[in-house]
């Protein structure tokens, strides 16, 4: 198994996190963030590595907001650069995990 500084250098890759924003604006291609974001991809995604590399990347608050469909529900989101780093890790541990796990399973 690969020691844990080769999964953080993994982690922050720059194919990694261009995947990882990828699946971030799936379905949500127009969204001001989204374009904002977008404007700039090369440089907002190095600066989240950078971040990333040198320990001081800091998630921002959850943004609140208020969903009425039929019933009303408090609703928090992330960051859109948060979800990104979400969606990094993810692409990380899913691999790892799955072989783990596959020796247990019983089919």
């Amino acid at each position: 198994m690969n020691n844990y500084r080769d999964l953080w250098k993994e982690l922050c890759s720059y194919s990694n996190l261009e995947l990882a924003f990828k699946k971030a604006r799936k379905h949500k291609t127009l969204k001001p963030y989204i374009l904002k974001f977008q404007h700039n991809i090369i440089e907002n995604i190095s600066l989240l590595r950078t971040e990333l590399l040198f320990h001081v990347y800091k998630p921002k608050p959850l943004q609140m907001f208020i969903l009425r469909d039929p019933k009303t529900r408090k609703i928090n989101k992330s960051d859109f650069r948060d979800r990104i780093v979400h969606h990094a890790l993810c692409n990380i541990l899913k691999f790892r995990s799955f072989r783990t796990i596959i020796g247990t399973l019983y089919i």
